[in-house]
């Protein structure tokens, strides 16, 4: 099993669409994937088909010892989701008392390895998210999307010293899988994206770990999260499709290296 969290600490770069997008590729190429609402505002949960909010991550965090297993439902073939509810604000709070907040998703695996190829995490922007560090503790890799924005590279280096903290404390094994950039392609006529850009490739750390495949903007991807639909039903030969087929084909080849 795969475990994947996609993280940032700035809102608005398409971390949760990126998140839901992979997660329903790699289920139409037949993987089982499970799909994990870390955010309090639920926009996962609400772009996938309704699901029973009386079993959601609240219940795995707040101590009562439930496992993703336990919370898990299906949403479509090959994919489940642990969905947030609006009980999770406070049992993040709650959560984030506890010494040993970080190992909580980790702890929550049990029974999940012989049923899911990819576990996905969706997280909230907030720096200080007890959730949000407890998804980057509990994955392999860690896949940071970002807009070519000034605001947008500001955080990324405190992420990346986030996670090289959580990899010397809590899992050795943890590595920033790769850095993707949304609402962007090379042909788009926007002179400050693209000094943006030759910027991030000519930085010493981030550079490194820019990814090849960049995410066009869509209104598609709107359409489809709205609906509750994939983009295999809605718009199966929308860019938008085409592009994040490109970046899970990526991931994969990420993943086995």
């Amino acid at each position: 099993m795969h475990i994947i969290t996609f993280a940032n600490r700035k809102g608005g770069v398409a971390k949760t669409t990126s998140a839901w997008a992979v997660g329903e590729c790699l289920a139409h190429a037949g993987n089982k994937v499970l799909l994990v609402d870390c955010d309090p505002q639920m926009n996962l949960t609400q772009c996938l088909p309704e699901v029973d909010l009386t079993r959601s991550l609240t219940q795995v965090i707040d101590g009562l010892g439930a496992s993703l297993v336990d919370v898990m439902q299906p949403v479509r073939d090959n994919l489940w989701l642990v969905p947030a509810a609006p009980t999770l604000a406070a049992a993040e709070k709650v959560l984030g008392a506890d010494a040993m907040y970080a190992l909580v998703l980790r702890n929550a695996m049990e029974g999940l390895a012989n049923r899911i190829d990819y576990l996905i995490f969706d997280t909230n922007p907030s720096p200080n998210s007890p959730l949000a560090l407890a998804a980057i503790t509990a994955a392999d890799r860690v896949f940071i999307p970002t807009s070519p924005e000034f605001f947008a590279f500001n955080g990324l280096q405190s992420l990346l010293e986030l996670v090289e903290r959580i990899k010397k404390n809590f899992a050795p094994g943890l590595q920033v899988g790769g850095l993707f950039l949304t609402k962007y392609a090379a042909n788009y006529r926007r002179s400050l994206h693209h000094q943006f850009v030759e910027t991030m490739h000519e930085h010493p750390s981030l550079g490194q770990l820019l990814m090849t495949t960049t995410i066009r903007e869509n209104v598609a991807v709107a359409e489809a999260q709205v609906q509750r639909q994939s983009l295999f039903e809605w718009a199966p030969t929308c860019a938008a499709l085409q592009d994040y087929e490109s970046l899970t084909t990526e991931i994969i080849t990420i993943l086995a290296e």
